[in-house]
């Protein structure tokens, strides 16, 4: 049995650009009656870490990427909002006071 398979000129420019292999599925087109190839868009990751971790707090971390300075902070909301506030503030207040010792450290 022969089948057709349409294959985008993308997928095509992709196949001999990377000399490989190229990932994707294969689904029936109702409206033209035949079988289309459809690539994959991975990213694939470089080997670096996106985000270097500067210090683990109490309820959460503070992490450096390339461009940014990030805080991840997850407090359950069991313990009330006052509390909730005064964590954020005492976290906040360590976060700063890392990112002043990395600082020091890295100048």
């Amino acid at each position: 049995m022969i089948k057709k398979i349409n294959i985008s000129e993308e997928v095509v420019a992709r196949l001999v650009k990377s000399n490989k292999c190229v990932q994707g599925s294969l689904s029936f087109d109702r409206e033209t009656g035949k079988i289309t190839f459809k690539a994959y868009n991975r990213q694939y990751n470089s080997g670096e870490p996106r985000e270097v971790t500067i210090k683990i707090l109490e309820f959460g971390r503070i992490a450096e990427s390339r461009q940014r300075i990030k805080v991840y902070e997850s407090v359950p909301k069991k313990i009330g909002t006052q509390r909730i506030c005064s964590i954020l503030e005492r976290e906040m207040k360590d976060a700063q006071t890392a990112l002043i010792d990395l600082d020091i450290i890295n100048n």
